[in-house]
């Protein structure tokens, strides 16, 4: 199961928001543990439990189709603009409205939801869906008071993805209507090259959730398998020069892109 797992079709998503009632994320599916080398055990790295958090300003929750039904999550992060997101890219659908509501806890006004304006993908993403590349950084706006940085009190900055033995702090949104963050602080590993964290309970909807290294945002939930199969292990796109270059084109203002209708991952 994971993230992804509701797979971005959007006539679910809609059809969820329209009936108004809470979406139970899928149950955990077990992992097979793999066999232990008999030469030499491997490290073992524990699996924390994510738990209700405080909301962080900076963090949020994303809607898709209707402002019921929140199906990911996202951060702001600083930018010359002071307008811009940061979130996963299977997160975004072409055709389908989206809003941003900065540190969701149970009910926003509608004065507190954020238009989705525009989305910006790497290349890799819009043209095979690449999990290296699945990350995505979207402008947003609303009337009257200012940019959204100027409402959160600033922007996360982005940096280089974390190293294995790195702990990094995780806090999202589970898919469904009305609810309260949850986080935990986990240490970075590697698998396949994507780092990962083993942390049990970050279900559907918080894709798209930073990773962060004090207010430097080193990863979203995403990437390998739309961010994991199984609840108790997350990974995030590798971060380099890719996600500097794509924030940069965001704050210059170039031709949006659009997001594939649909995300099916490998679970």
């Amino acid at each position: 199961m994971r993230h992804a797992r509701y797979v971005l079709l959007v006539s679910v998503v809609v059809l969820a928001a329209a009936c108004g009632g809470p979406v139970t994320p899928r149950q955990a599916t077990a992992a097979g543990a793999a066999a232990a080398p008999t030469s030499r055990p491997p490290a073992v790295t524990a699996t924390v439990t994510a738990v209700p958090s405080v909301p962080n300003p900076r963090v949020g929750a994303i809607f898709l189709g209707g402002q019921s039904l929140h199906t990911c999550s996202a951060s702001v992060v600083h930018s010359t603009t002071a307008d811009l997101i940061l979130t996963a890219a299977h997160c975004l659908a072409a055709g389908v409205e989206g809003w941003f509501v900065p540190a969701f806890a149970e009910s926003a006004t509608p004065q507190e939801f954020w238009h989705v304006d525009e989305v910006y993908l790497d290349p890799r993403w819009v043209a095979t869906q690449d999990p290296l590349a699945d990350f995505a950084v979207a402008r947003v706006s609303r009337q009257g008071d200012g940019s959204v940085e100027s409402v959160v009190g600033g922007g996360l900055t982005i940096g280089s993805g974390p190293q294995p033995g790195t702990d990094v702090a995780v806090t999202g949104y589970g898919l469904g209507v009305g609810g309260a963050p949850v986080g935990c602080t986990a240490r970075v590993t590697m698998d396949r090259g994507y780092p990962e964290i083993r942390c049990a309970g970050l279900v559907d909807g918080t894709s798209g959730s930073p990773w962060l290294a004090g207010t430097t945002v080193v990863g979203v939930t995403g990437g390998l398998d739309g961010g994991g199969c199984d609840e108790t292990v997350s990974y995030t796109p590798p971060f380099g020069a890719a996600v500097v270059e794509l924030l940069a084109r965001a704050e210059a203002g170039g031709p949006a892109d659009d997001a594939p209708s649909a995300f099916e991952d490998d679970c």
